[in-house]
Formats: C-alpha cells, sequence, structure tokens
C-alpha cells in the first residue's frame, strides 16, 4: 500500500498557498517521520483545480514543488469543494452534491491534474462525498446523480486511453449521507455497474447496464472513522464490497472517538470537549439488541441519547494519540480494516491516506502540527505497513537496507 497523509488539514484555496503548505509541514514532516519519500493526498479546492487544468506552468511549479520536498501525490481528496477551513462548515462540505454538474465538473478537473503528477507507472484515487446529505433527496436526484457519476466513469477512461493513467473515482460513505454505510454504498453502486462478461445475468438485462458505471474506474473508499461510527465490522464489511465486485480504492487511515460507557458523568464531560462550532460531529449509539441509533452532531448526541449502550463519534482524533481516559479511539477497527482491505485480490493496490483534519479543533489545540503529522506517519508505518512497506519509504532506501529488511 502506498502510504500517504491528507492536505486538507492545511486551509490552502490557491497554488501559492499550497505550495506554502508543501514547504511548511509537508516536507518538514516527512524529514521529522524519517521518510525518504512520502506520498501527499492533495486538496485542491474547486477554483484552484480548474485553473491548473488550463496553466500548464502552474503545474509545472506544483510538480516541482513536490519534487523539492521529496513528496509524490497519487490521490487528491475531492470531498470538500471549498471553503474547508470557514469558520463553520458543518453541512456545507456536502455541497455541491452529486447532482450539481460542478461536482462532476471538479472531479475530472481533480483527475485531470492528477494524471500529470502521477510517478511513473503509479495509479491515481480520488474520493468523493456519498452523493449527498440525505435530506432532501428524491428519484430524481438519485437519476441525476447516477447520470453525473456515468459522465465521470466515461471521462476516466477516455482519460487513461490517452494518457495511460488509471484514475479511480472512490466513493466514501459517510453517517448522515444518503450513502450512510459501506452496505449502502454497496447496494446503490452493484445494480450501477458496467455489464462484464462474467455477470450471469440474461443478455437483456446486461444491455440494461452496457452504459453503465465502469467498476475498473469507481470503487469505495474505506474512511475507516466513518466505518467505526456505523460500529461495523471492518473484516465483513470488506469481504461485502469484494463480493459485490467492487473495488476498495482508497483507505482514509482515522480513527473515531468511542465512549464505552456514555452514561457516566465523567465520560459525559469528556466527550463534551469536543463539541465545536467548525465541523460536524455525527454520533451513533450501539443498543445491546445490535441496534444503532443514530444523531447528526454531538451536542445532539449529549442531550438526546440516552447513553444505555457505547457511542462512537464522528471526530478524527490522531492516530497515535490516545485519548485522555475514559475516552477511547477506534484504532483498532483501523488495523482490522486495513488488513481486511490487503487480503483482497487488488489490496496492495489501494491508497492509504491519513486523514486527520481536526489538529485546529482539539481540545486545547496542537503544539506543533509538523511534529504531530510526523508522529502519525511513524504510526502508521509501525501499525499498518509490512516490513517491505515500511523500508520502501524508509531514509536508508538502499538496496543493502531493503535486503536486510527482507531478511
Amino acid at each position: 500500500m502506498e502510504l500517504s497523509y491528507c492536505t486538507n488539514v492545511h486551509p490552502a484555496e490557491d497554488l501559492e498557498g499550497v505550495l506554502a503548505q508543501l514547504d511548511a509541514y509537508a516536507g518538514p514532516a516527512r524529514r521529522a517521520a524519517g521518510l525518504e519519500r512520502l506520498g501527499v493526498g492533495l486538496w485542491l479546492p474547486a477554483d484552484l483545480a480548474r485553473r491548473l487544468v488550463a496553466d500548464s506552468e502552474g503545474r509545472g511549479r506544483l510538480r516541482a514543488g513536490l519534487e523539492a520536498n521529496g513528496l509524490e501525490v497519487r490521490t487528491i481528496n475531492a470531498f470538500p469543494y471549498a471553503a474547508f477551513h470557514a469558520e463553520v462548515v458543518k453541512l456545507d462540505v456536502y455541497r455541491p452534491d452529486w447532482t450539481d454538474r460542478r461536482r462532476a465538473d471538479y472531479t475530472l478537473d481533480c483527475a485531470a491534474v492528477l494524471a500529470e503528477l502521477l510517478p511513473p507507472g503509479g495509479s491515481g484515487s480520488i474520493s468523493t462525498l456519498p452523493l449527498g446529505w440525505r435530506t432532501p433527496w428524491t428519484a430524481d436526484d438519485d437519476a441525476r446523480a447516477t447520470a453525473a457519476l456515468r459522465r465521470v466513469s466515461n471521462g476516466l477512461r477516455d482519460l487513461r486511453a490517452r494518457t495511460g493513467r488509471t484514475i479511480r473515482l472512490a466513493i466514501e460513505p459517510e453517517p448522515g449521507c444518503v450513502l450512510d454505510t459501506v452496505a449502502d454504498v454497496v447496494r446503490w453502486l452493484a445494480p450501477r455497474l458496467r455489464a462484464t462478461t462474467s455477470d450471469a445475468e440474461t443478455d437483456a438485462a446486461a444491455d440494461r447496464r452496457a452504459d453503465g458505471i465502469d467498476p475498473e474506474h469507481v470503487g469505495i473508499c474505506l474512511d475507516t472513522c466513518h466505518l467505526a461510527v456505523s460500529f461495523a465490522e471492518p473484516a465483513a464489511t470488506v469481504r461485502l464490497v469484494e463480493s459485490a465486485g467492487i473495488r476498495v480504492v482508497k483507505v482514509q487511515a482515522s480513527a473515531a472517538l468511542h465512549v464505552e460507557d456514555p452514561a457516566d458523568p465523567a465520560s459525559r464531560e469528556a466527550v463534551a470537549a469536543f463539541v465545536e462550532q467548525r465541523y460536524l460531529h455525527q454520533t451513533r449509539e450501539l443498543g445491546s439488541d445490535g441496534a444503532v441509533t443514530p444523531v447528526d452532531d454531538l451536542p445532539e448526541a449529549l442531550a438526546d441519547l440516552p447513553g444505555d449502550g457505547p457511542w462512537r463519534v464522528h471526530f478524527h482524533v490522531p492516530l497515535h494519540l490516545a485519548p485522555t481516559p475514559p475516552l477511547l479511539a477506534s484504532t483498532d477497527v483501523l488495523r482490522e480494516a486495513v488488513a481486511a482491505v490487503r487480503a483482497t485480490a487488488h489490496g496492495d493496490e489501494a491508497h492509504l491516506d491519513i486523514e486527520t483534519y481536526t489538529w485546529s479543533v482539539l481540545p486545547g489545540g496542537v503544539d506543533d502540527l509538523v511534529d504531530g503529522i510526523a508522529a502519525e506517519l511513524r504510526w502508521a508505518v509501525e501499525e499498518l505497513l509490512t516490513a517491505d512497506e515500511a523500508a520502501a519509504v524508509a531514509s536508508a532506501r538502499t538496496p543493502a537496507a531493503l535486503e536486510e529488511v527482507a531478511s
């Protein structure tokens, strides 16, 4: 798996800002983590992505900025469209949704830029929102979103024909959205996939799907914080995806808050410290019967959920930092999910992108963001990568060092 960290943690809306963040954070974090090369999961706001498509000089500057810092790009986070660090984001992060032409335009712009930034022989991935927020959502909305994803699928096939570069779109389920869970994505996407020669269908059914979404170019982004919040079992979830003929294109390495006993006053006080106004923190309570009760934000959970079972909170906590007890983090879900994806047919091709975008809203803040990112990277290398993968990114990436690791 190719390891990267997502740059949506940094509030840059133009090329100068992106270049500055590579110099100020990504390059120093790579060096502090002791890595020879580091992947970055770029976040390009829509206006910047559109400008870069037409600006070969700008793309050259971006490529040079990456190279100067020992960085590679294999994945882009195209979930937030713009203004991801506004004072209040909340539901705005889901706009425009997949019913709006701007969403497909933005995605194809990101693909065109990524095709020029990929290292030789590399494939790329782009993560995106799961259609949109669940309300309002109509049958007409669903049809428009289907057509838009088909358009992007066809565009990615055309891009590969023109450039030889394979870029895959990864639909990222998120609590509260039209496609809330991985199972929701599978149920929605599988019947819309382009028919293949291996499909056990009648000719008429295959004909109806002949212009469907191409499974070679559209799959799933498995955000392990979102997976944990849904209380789904990681290995079974990945098996469900693979059995449907869908590829896990990208894993967003992230951890949720876990509150084992939300009825405990100390636990409620601890989790209440994570209430903040910028991002949505969807919360789920697991009942003794296995039922999951949802609410859309942490203040609502504190006010309305009974606390009869454990909570999981959509708050991306740093991977290497255990929350202050009695709170826990869902890093075990992350480990299990990565292992399950690795065991699939295309698991070693999945991109592993650390997505802790919440440093600026952590209770108590953070002393040094470079140190924090570097510590997460070191944790990921130790906990998530194989020995060969770890050796491939280590500073001592020499033939002798690789032979020593292999032995």
